[in-house]
């Protein structure tokens, strides 16, 4: 609650406007992270050049796992290209 308080303060509303301003950035947020998420899937998916696809693979990764996931000296993934046929 000392966070809401210090908001609350900050802004010059009451705790309840506090809290309602909190829960739709909270809801806002999750959403653009629902929506970002499906971006990157979708370049990673589409994308058939291997190195775009390695880097959209990497970016895909950040977002299910964080920005940190992925160190600079990691071990490079690649992924193989399309082969056209499923079987």
């Amino acid at each position: 609650m000392a966070h809401v308080r210090r908001v609350a303060n900050g802004h010059h509303v009451t705790m309840s406007r506090a809290l309602v301003d909190l829960a739709e950035r909270g809801f806002r947020a999750e959403a653009d992270a629902k929506e970002q998420l499906k971006v990157s899937y979708r370049r990673f998916i589409e994308e058939n050049e291997p190195a775009q696809k390695n880097e959209a693979g990497r970016d895909l990764t950040r977002e299910i796992f964080g920005k940190d996931s992925i160190t600079e000296d990691s071990i490079s993934l690649t992924f193989p290209a399309p082969s056209g046929s499923i079987y």
